[in-house]
């Protein structure tokens, strides 16, 4: 054991050093996106420039993989005034429906100055409504007044040389791409036109999510404004990324190894289970999911004050998923996050597993940094519970876990540190993570 907490620490340590540098070139990046959108708004006062992106800034730090960031352009609306078309009936907790964003003739300031050049007029909105606004409308507007942008802000000198290129921005059904230079760094930014609304999130107020986290915090993030984004041409959706990232940045704020945890697979996830990028697989949004998930299967403090255990708490919660093929999104559980990543699940599980049992040739700094022929960490009882499906509550009980992570003889799992005692555990009710395929 005294050989094996220092490795842990050990590459820890090497990925907070490349932290500092990730959030310098994210800094960087932004600033020329910035740039960027702030003459887009003196172009056109209706796209606004969101200034409140720390958030992104800690999770790109904290993440390997260079998958594509997130920017959201607000449009200036009376989001209350609209009128929301729901295209279909939603199930309880598989989130709300994709809508359509309908502009009153009797609306606010705002609506009446909204030019047609974002409406699509139908006979279907009845006498009260001018029109809906089109996300693929607003979409083309918005690319041509990037185009525009880059373009100036490059003849102004505003933008270092070579750092963007309007050639690069691609035009998606829900987004922009654009891709920025930050010295050696490329990053490709996802610009997302997005319009703020008060809405609910029913499924997050039930008391059992409040455990896992920060007192109030849950009630002070669903209490803020959500977005709707793109869905289709026509039709916008509810986004959670932000509300996601939020929930991130509560659990940094807590005492423990949370956020190590996670920045430890994402790290091993990019650099073995996906060969360096290379191989599709799981995504950071997966990983962040499951620390989601695993915060509020293991509430108590003492389940994150130790690393290596604070690992293998996500592993237990990531090899039950791929067991069951079944990841719930973390605010609609009925929606299966792995039902449409096109992953071999069965392969995905092995490579996790191995990991969980041999951990030190995936945790290697260099290739003499360890020897070979490390010992397995879990034996073959473990290995069964794992495999076990899930269909019975029973296997989410705390207690459950309590079996996975212990050294006590009922399952030998040398070196994984004991959980806490807990005199009277609970099962823990969670939506979607109960049910198999």
């Amino acid at each position: 054991m005294a050989v094996q907490v220092p490795l842990w620490q050990h590459y820890l340590q090497a990925i907070r050093s490349r932290g500092a540098r990730r959030a310098q070139d994210f800094q960087r990046a932004e600033n020329v996106l910035l740039t960027v959108l702030e003459h887009v708004h003196h172009l056109d006062p209706r796209f606004l420039v969101d200034y409140s992106r720390d958030l992104e800034a800690f999770q790109f730090a904290l993440r390997t993989s260079e998958e594509p960031l997130h920017v959201a352009v607000p449009l200036r609306v009376e989001a209350d005034a609209l009128l929301i078309e729901e295209a279909g009936a939603a199930e309880a907790g598989d989130g709300p429906a994709p809508c359509r964003l309908g502009v009153s003739r009797e609306g606010a300031r705002p609506e009446r100055r909204m030019a047609d050049d974002v409406l699509s007029v139908s006979s279907e909105g009845g006498a009260g409504c001018r029109g809906h606004i089109a996300p693929s409308k607003v979409l083309r507007v918005l690319k041509d007044l990037l185009v525009a942008a880059v373009v100036h802000c490059r003849h102004q000198g505003l933008v270092t040389p070579g750092s963007l290129n309007a050639d690069s921005l691609e035009e998606k059904e829900s987004h922009l791409s654009l891709l920025v230079s930050s010295g050696w760094r490329t990053i490709r930014f996802n610009i997302v036109p997005t319009v703020r609304r008060k809405l609910g999130v029913p499924v997050l107020e039930r008391a059992q999510w409040m455990c896992g986290f920060p007192e109030g915090s849950l009630k002070r993030i669903i209490s803020q404004e959500a977005a709707l984004v793109p869905a289709s041409a026509q039709h916008w959706r509810v986004s959670t990324d932000y509300l996601l990232t939020r929930l991130l940045g509560a659990l940094g704020s807590l005492p423990g190894h949370r956020l190590d945890g996670l920045s430890i697979l994402d790290r091993v996830n990019h650099e073995s289970w996906r060969d360096g990028g290379q191989s599709p697989g799981l995504t950071f949004g997966h990983l962040k999911t499951v620390l989601l998930w695993a915060s509020t299967l293991f509430p108590a403090p003492e389940d994150w004050a130790e690393l290596q255990g604070a690992v293998y708490r996500l592993l237990v919660v990531l090899l039950c998923c791929l067991a069951t093929g079944n990841l719930p999104h973390f605010v609609y559980p009925k929606r299966n996050l792995l039902s449409d990543a096109g992953l071999d699940l069965n392969a995905l599980y092995q490579r996790v597993e191995r990991f969980a049992s041999q951990p030190e040739a995936s945790l290697r700094i260099h290739v003499t940094h360890l020897g070979r022929g490390p010992p397995p960490r879990i034996g073959n009882g473990v290995k069964a519970l794992l495999q076990l499906p899930a269909s019975d509550p029973a296997y989410w009980a705390t207690a459950y876990f309590d079996v996975l992570l212990d050294k006590g003889p009922r399952v030998a799992c040398p070196n994984v540190p004991p959980s806490p005692a807990r005199t009277t555990p609970k099962p823990t009710s969670v939506p979607g993570l109960q049910h198999p395929r």
